[in-house]
């Protein structure tokens, strides 16, 4: 795959006319070029003339490809082994700051993902063609040989670029060498789910070559199951399972978009009971088709971006209730269903139903009734079910045997795929078997590939297991405190460019209020996830705390876990509170411990690049806040491995 739309020496710019680089650029694409694209390049392309005589030994890569975010960095100049990444702001008056930072987000991305940058000094520059530049460009090093962002007008790009040449003793590198390293993005479900929706393939945003083969073997299964259930009239449903970090959610999005890119008439939609999830997820994609839209030039409505993304990612429990409202066939042909597992058991789904929507004596599971939806359909549908566990957090959840055992009941005419992993003896009459509906690579986390197998034996109890397991987590910091402020404090540092920090903590975690943390103050997720630091609903402002139901299934890149009483260490096991009224319970229930310890694997598996635990003194003051209680986790969770961090 070609990473620049044009890859050209300096020494060979002047060979070629204006319009024979343009023409090499305009071929790369799949679609007209729009006139504000049009612009950009005649603009770039005059520059790129003025560049090529000032900087005679740099190489240039124009539109080069950045996979994790989907986009194109406008030009990348490798000169004396240094990477020069460029983006221009035609028109601009100032060095925006959302500007500055999705440069350093290109810088970041190189530098973390492609395995030729990693030890090479990277230098983003943001060229803003009409803003007055009040002092020369200063430039500031992160740890890894990452710039901080500079800002230049493009009748200083050139001078900045030999100066910066000069200062560094660098060895040259291939350029064509440099470009051809192997990329192994680890995109955000929010930068995935934006990439695949702007029209980007699988394979360009998923980490290393067994993730991205992994997925895309799987939506090809999927697709040609689709396929021969449409060709023979028939109703199929295919069950996705995988490693936690496997990107099962990634591959929905991934089926979903493809088949409405390539049949519309299908109308194939994401659905999720993760309300959290869906609301963010769709604020995200709206917000970028608007930003797209403006830089196209064109005038667009959030309204209508907004309508579009609902169609595309819905709530399932909006999609269960239009259905009881008529007895019609959906218009969606293909259903890809989110975390399948967590739909509701007979009882949950018969009592909601009684006291929210007033049917009485409803006797159906929600698999159930959502399979007897789509069997409406006269002739042919799909549904695609997407299996996780472990992360059970909420009453009722039925698990994948509810929807194997709906199906073996009442729907034997279905075709059902299986993974060849699951260990469920279905006796199901249509079923099949295949590899490629597990997902075995885990593409969570660039830093911590184990960090899921350490949550689960500090959640299990084994601290010895745990701690030999921190050993190999040499790239992610996992650092405990007492101090909240000194906790934020490591955040604020950790956090470059468009990276997101945030504080987590358990919704029972009631007796954190003391320390400013208010679990009953809920989030507005979209904000939280989304918004700029300085808005203070941000999850960057540090201030307001997501906890497990407003998390599961998003990521930060950074974040705090805050430790409350609900979860406590015992002589050899974990105990289990809840807070009522003014005092604490012991929780008894199996299934209410589960929720509880499921809760805090949640929390701490969020962070994409580090973590920190905040850890309460407690108080002898307060009988709900008991010293030892609080004393005894921090003591268990140092043997695990989390590391103390310096107080202020």
């Amino acid at each position: 795959m070609d990473r620049a739309y044009l890859s050209i020496a300096a020494s060979e710019v002047s060979a070629l006319s204006n319009y024979e680089l343009y023409g090499q650029l305009a071929a790369k694409l799949p679609f007209a070029v729009e006139p504000t694209q049009r612009a950009a390049w005649q603009y770039q392309i005059e520059h790129l003339r003025q560049l090529s005589v000032a900087l005679p030994i740099a190489h240039f890569f124009v539109e080069f490809l950045i996979p994790r975010m989907g986009r194109r960095a406008d030009l990348v100049i490798v000169k004396s082994g240094i990477i020069f990444v460029v983006e221009y702001k035609l028109g601009a008056l100032q060095f925006d700051r959302t500007a500055q930072e999705q440069v350093y987000g290109y810088g970041l991305d190189l530098k973390h993902f492609h395995e030729t940058s990693h030890k090479l000094p990277i230098v983003p520059i943001l060229v803003a063609t009409h803003a007055s530049e009040a002092r020369k460009p200063s430039l500031h090093w992160d740890d890894d040989q990452l710039a901080k962002p500079i800002c230049v007008g493009p009748d200083r790009l050139a001078a900045a670029i030999t100066s910066i040449s000069a200062e560094i003793d660098c060895i040259d590198v291939d350029p064509q060498k440099w470009a051809a390293g192997r990329y192994r993005p680890t995109p955000t479900i929010i930068e995935a789910a934006q990439a695949l929706y702007r029209g980007h393939a699988v394979e360009e945003i998923s980490r290393s070559e067994a993730g991205a083969q992994n997925l895309a073997q799987t939506s090809d299964y999927v697709a040609a199951a689709i396929e021969t259930a449409k060709t023979e009239g028939r109703k199929v449903i295919c069950f996705i399972t995988g490693v936690p970090g496997s990107g099962k959610t990634l591959a929905g999005l991934n089926l979903a978009t493809a088949r409405q890119r390539s049949h519309e008439d299908e109308h194939a939609v994401f659905l999720s009971g993760n309300g959290p999830l869906v609301e963010v997820l769709r604020e995200a994609l709206a917000l970028d088709a608007i930003a797209k839209v403006k830089e196209a030039g064109l005038s667009g409505s959030k309204a209508t971006e907004d309508r579009r993304a609902a169609a595309f990612i819905q709530n399932i429990h909006h999609f269960r209730d239009e259905a009881l409202s008529s007895d019609l066939p959906p218009i969606e042909k293909v259903v890809v269903f989110d975390e399948a597992q967590r739909a509701w058991d007979v009882q949950q789904t018969s009592k909601f139903m009684q006291q929210k929507r007033g049917q009485i004596g409803f006797t159906k599971s929600e698999p159930e009734f959502l399979l007897g939806v789509m069997d409406r359909h006269p002739d042919w549908c799909a549904i695609v079910c997407l299996v996780g566990g472990g992360q059970e957090i909420n009453t009722g959840e039925a698990g994948i045997e509810e929807w194997l055992r709906a199906l073996q009941r009442s729907f034997p005419h279905w075709q059902v795929h299986l993974p060849s992993t699951l260990g469920h003896d279905c006796s199901i009459e249509e079923e099949v078997r295949a590899p490629a509906l597990h997902l075995a690579t885990s593409i969570r986390s660039f830093r911590a590939e184990r960090l899921s197998d350490f949550v689960g034996e500090i959640l299990a109890g084994n601290a010895e297991t745990a701690s030999e397991i921190e050993m190999q987590l040499e790239n992610y910091p996992l650092l405990i405190t007492r101090d909240l402020h000194a906790a934020r404090a490591w955040l604020r540092t950790r956090s470059r460019g468009q990276e997101r920090s945030g504080l987590l903590a358990s919704s029972n975690g009631l007796r954190l209020k003391p320390h400013g943390i208010f679990v009953k103050s809920k989030i507005e997720p979209a904000k939280w996830f989304l918004a700029l630091s300085e808005d203070i609903r941000s999850s960057d402002a540090l201030e307001d705390a997501g906890t497990e139901f407003d998390v599961q299934g998003l990521e930060l890149d950074w974040s705090c876990v805050c430790w409350d009483g609900n979860l406590r260490r015992g002589r050899d096991d974990w105990d289990f509170f809840r807070f009522k009224g003014n005092r604490w319970e012991a929780v008894k229930g199996e299934a209410q411990r589960a929720f509880i310890t499921n809760a805090y694997r949640v929390l701490l598996t969020r962070a994409r690049q580090g973590l920190v635990v905040f850890v309460p003194e407690g108080s002898d003051e307060d009988l709900t806040r008991p010293r030892g209680v609080y004393d005894d986790v921090f003591a268990y969770l140092v043997r695990c491995g989390f590391r103390r961090l310096p107080l202020r």
